[in-house]
């Protein structure tokens, strides 16, 4: 019985040191042909280090403001009698916009003046009298009192009339009409805007940083999102003179032309400001560049001596950026041929091939302009 349990346990001991051994024979074999499989080239496109001249920049995001904007409102109440313009007209300073009912204050004032006039007849009477020595000089005193204020309330009564007349304060287009004729409306009621739009202001902030580049009369370039394909030129009028604690920024005011009118208060606007004299740079698309936590990268492509192409990392230092276009601060010369596209199958020593077809490049514009699909 023991004779025949060792044969039987010799017998499995062979048989199962022959699966493994078979198992890890075959493994062997298999990772040797994975290791040295060849690698497919990898395809990719290619873009020159490039040369150009830059003048430093700063950008900012800012609201249009009207140089003159008011939401006009009355000062008294009353039935609106007439309308004298139209909505989204031209109309210019002192032009009247909106009357209300002035018929009873119109009665009243003739009421005054017609106190005034006997309160100046009674002074001149009493003047004469003072003179003859028939009255005492309290007594002119307080016919002069009487005549100035007869003479003020016909002055107050003109005043509330003209109250009841809305004139534009200013040149400019006036909005949409808020009231209608007969309409009652009650003292402080909006009832029209007037905007003031050429010249048209641009408001917009920047870091505390860029206070020393900036001076008044410095020429901005901007930009509405209404207006893609258009480019507006103005200069720096104003530059607010404090810093806001909560955010280090300072508010700048451009003033633009407006000519045509397409600018309008509220709209959003991009600022673009040179702050510096040209220099030279090094280009380079930005669809080159693996930004990462450790440093920026490329991969530049060397050709060995037997003429295979193959991509080496290299580590670089960027700067500004401007539409599809980044400079190089450090870590590539102006010729260097660098992958801008496929960057995620390369490696250090990589073989790569590169693309004869156009469209696979990536765009490398200054100022792109996509078109929507």
């Amino acid at each position: 019985m023991t004779k025949r349990m060792i044969l039987m346990l010799v017998a499995v001991g062979i048989l199962f040191g022959g699966i493994f051994g078979y198992k890890a024979v075959g493994n062997y074999f298999m990772h040797q042909f994975l290791d040295n499989m060849p690698v497919p080239p990898a395809t990719i496109t290619v873009a020159e280090v490039t040369e150009d001249q830059w003048r430093p920049s700063a950008t900012a995001v800012g609201t249009f403001r009207a140089v003159n904007g008011a939401e006009l409102t009355t000062e008294a109440n009353g039935i609106v009698t007439g309308i004298h313009f139209e909505n989204g007209a031209e109309v210019t300073k002192g032009q009247r916009l909106i009357s209300l009912d002035i018929e009873a204050d119109e009665a009243e004032l003739e009421r005054l003046q017609a106190v005034e006039q006997l309160a100046l007849v009674e002074l001149n009477r009493h003047e004469r009298l003072f003179r003859e020595n028939s009255i005492s000089e309290s007594e002119l005193q307080r016919r002069q009192s009487e005549a100035a204020q007869a003479s003020a309330a016909v002055k107050a009564q003109e005043a509330r009339i003209r109250q009841k007349t809305i004139r534009a304060p200013f040149d400019g287009i006036s909005g949409i009409r808020q009231v209608n004729l007969g309409q009652y409306v009650a003292t402080g009621s909006p009832v029209i805007s007037v905007q003031s739009l050429d010249p048209i202001y641009l408001n917009f902030t920047l870091p505390e940083r860029r206070l020393p580049l900036l001076h008044v009369g410095q020429r901005v370039i901007a930009g509405a999102d209404a207006y893609p394909d258009t480019k507006f030129t103005g200069e720096i009028t104003a530059i607010e003179p404090a810093i806001q604690e909560s955010t280090r920024t300072f508010l700048v005011q451009a003033t633009l032309p407006n000519p045509d009118l397409l600018l309008q208060p509220g709209m959003f606007g991009r600022v673009q400001i040179d702050i510096g004299e040209p220099s030279t740079v090094k280009l380079v698309p930005q669809t080159a560049i693996q930004f990462n936590p450790y440093g920026n990268s490329v991969f530049v492509i060397r050709e060995d001596d037997d003429g295979t192409l193959r991509a080496h990392q290299r580590f670089v230092m960027t700067g500004e950026r401007r539409g599809d276009l980044i400079t190089i601060l450090d870590g590539l010369e102006v010729g260097d041929r660098i992958a801008s596209s496929g960057l995620l199958k390369l490696r250090t020593g990589s073989v790569v091939l590169i693309s004869d077809n156009a469209n696979m490049a990536p765009t490398a514009d200054l100022d792109p302009q996509p078109a929507n699909q």
